[in-house]
């Protein structure tokens, strides 16, 4: 980058933060006075205490440092709350547009559209900004078109922003709501599409970046058990040191991952009573938790009682034996996900047979569903089977289908479906809302699959360096363990070895110890990393941690072995 590129860089980021400020909900002259100036003043004194006080230098040079960092979190701040509700709003964006499209297409007036966006709560920031619609329509006597103009000038979401200026040059030039929306949606989509496969390209890079963060720690880290024997530090707090420096990274790195992912749930759990699924997934946690604690009590008490016992098991092992358990509600969490993916699947066809039936035969869901449900339609047919047996005992259809949701557990299904029933509630068509809602499902459904491809490169990743990692941290230890048992006596050739050989602060088994927390704090948190990248269950990411714990105590075995039989020496 040339230094042009660069100046045009910074520019551009100052007059992002400028603007931040002008969008504030807080008055600027407050915030400069109640949060910019304590910062300044703090970052002042910080700087004054590191010239008086007369300490060590790395405490004085880590006190202005943490000053600039508070001058820098108040300087920022205002420019990370934009980004949060830009992001926030593009999340969900296509769920509005496509929430707006189904209701424009009613019996009900434009206006009382943008209410109905507004009350949904679960919408979040998008719900904020059609409540402010709304309110400057009905407050300040303002026209629908420019509510939207005034809207568009505030908004931190581009896509959000194009939405309300080509609705407000399209209303005021006289066209109906539904008009604009159903021909704006294949753009609306590629916009949706475009700002999803965005953030998936980033987590590309992401995987590049985090591989060689961990390979410098691991490197760091082997070093830090190794040259102590040279130097004559404490290995204890060298490896303490590097570790702590390696969680920052990791969790660093998790936050990173959650926050670049696009948000796009999978699973719906809804209120109420618990469904069959609830149960049994409920079952399989509390029964692989409490197998997993008894496993580690069993195992301390036989450290007591019987210590031989657990001369059997090589010592890596005994972190990753105890979590097995977890893999029996790892696994059923892993299948319910996969049907609640094949349902997914099935319903863009489902509920455009059922709008196309619908307007057809001119009958009610129930009719149609009556001939329908004998269709196959995979994991979501018994679902779709229990929906007709609800609406034929004339339960309320809202009701039924909740159930429909709550059976399927999938977070598109119950918002779909709940599109679909508002929409033919207020008299809108069938076909073209099982049409609209089928093609948008669609593509979200591609995109996931785009996802999950991107997931198994990651899943790859981490596995790899899991083992990597355990290798070179194994390695440097039993190296170290080698070297300081030599039994090096040359006193005769005039030359003090343990001059050069600082043996004698190595607390080895407390070294392993620390290893072995390292690998299962990065079992951990590679799993969740892993069930962020995906977008699924987080009770998914049992089975990642079985897997990755076994993998970095095999991986550790070995290495102890190998290391051992080549240097011919019993470690």
């Amino acid at each position: 980058m040339g230094v042009a590129e660069r100046g045009a860089a910074v520019t551009e980021l100052v007059g992002s933060v400028i603007d931040a400020y002008d969008r504030m909900e807080t008055d600027v002259r407050t915030y400069l006075l109640a949060v910019l100036l304590p910062a300044a003043l703090l970052f002042v004194g910080s700087l004054a205490a590191a010239a008086l006080w007369r300490t060590l230098f790395l405490v004085r040079l880590l006190l202005p440092v943490l000053g600039l960092l508070f001058l820098g979190a108040a300087v920022a701040y205002p420019k990370l709350l934009i980004d949060r509700r830009r992001i926030e709003m593009e999340n969900r964006f296509h769920l509005v547009v496509t929430h707006m499209t189904v209701l424009s297409t009613t019996n009900i007036d434009r206006m009382e559209v943008f209410r109905k966006l507004a009350a949904e709560e679960e919408y979040g920031e998008l719900a904020d900004e059609m409540r402010r619609v709304v309110e400057l329509v009905d407050t300040w006597n303002q026209s629908l078109d420019d509510a939207c103009r005034r809207r568009a000038k505030q908004v931190p979401s581009e896509s959000l922003s194009d939405l309300f200026d080509r609705l407000a040059y399209t209303l005021g030039a006289g066209q109906p709501l539904d008009e604009f929306l159903l021909e704006e949606q294949h753009v609306m989509i590629e916009n949706y599409s475009t700002v999803y496969e965005q953030s998936l390209e980033n987590l590309d890079v992401l995987k590049d970046l985090y591989l060689s963060m961990v390979l410098s720690m691991t490197f760091a880290l082997v070093f830090a058990v190794v040259l102590p024997i040279l130097t004559g530090t404490n290995p204890t707090w060298t490896v303490s040191a590097v570790i702590a420096m390696y969680v920052f990274v990791q969790v660093g790195f998790f936050l990173v991952i959650r926050a670049v992912v696009p948000y796009d749930p999978l699973w719906f759990i809804p209120d109420g009573p618990m469904t069959t699924t609830e149960r049994r997934l409920l079952a399989s946690t509390v029964g692989g938790a409490g197998l997993c604690v008894a496993a580690v009590a069993g195992m301390v008490a036989a450290a007591f009682v019987a210590p031989g016992v657990l001369g059997v098991i090589p010592q890596p092992l005994y972190l990753a034996v105890p979590t097995l358990p977890l893999l029996i509600p790892g696994l059923v969490f892993r299948f319910e996900e996969g049907w609640v993916v094949e349902r997914d699947e099935e319903f863009p066809s489902f509920i455009r047979a059922l709008g196309a039936t619908e307007s057809a035969k001119q009958s009610t869901t129930s009719e149609v569903l009556s001939t329908l449900r004998k269709k196959d339609f995979g994991k979501l047919s018994p679902t779709v089977d229990d929906l007709y047996r609800r609406l034929n005992i004339r339960i309320d259809s809202q009701k039924a289908w909740r159930y429909f949701a709550g059976d399927a557990n999938s977070y598109l299904i119950q918002k779909f479906s709940e599109m679909y029933l508002v929409g033919r509630e207020m008299g809108g068509e069938p076909k073209q809302l099982g049409e609209l809602i089928s093609e948008n499902m669609n593509q979200i459904n591609q995109l996931r699959e785009q996802r999950r491809q991107v997931s198994v490169t990651l899943i790859g990743l981490l596995y790899g360096i899991t083992a990597a990692s355990s290798f070179a941290f194994f390695t440097g230890l039993e190296v170290a363990v080698i070297m300081s048992g030599f039994d090096l006596n040359i006193a005769d050739a005039g030359v003090d070895f343990a001059q050069l050989l600082h043996t004698e602060s190595y607390n080895v088994p407390l070294l392993r110890y620390l290893l072995f927390l390292v690998i299962l704090f990065n079992a951990a948190v590679s799993a969740l990393t892993l069930r962020a990248a995906d977008g699924g269950h987080n009770g998914n990411a049992y089975v990642h941690f079985v897997l990755l714990s076994w993998v970095g105590a095999l991986t550790a075995l070995a290495t102890q072995s190998l290391i051992s039989r080549l240097l011919e020496v019993d470690v």
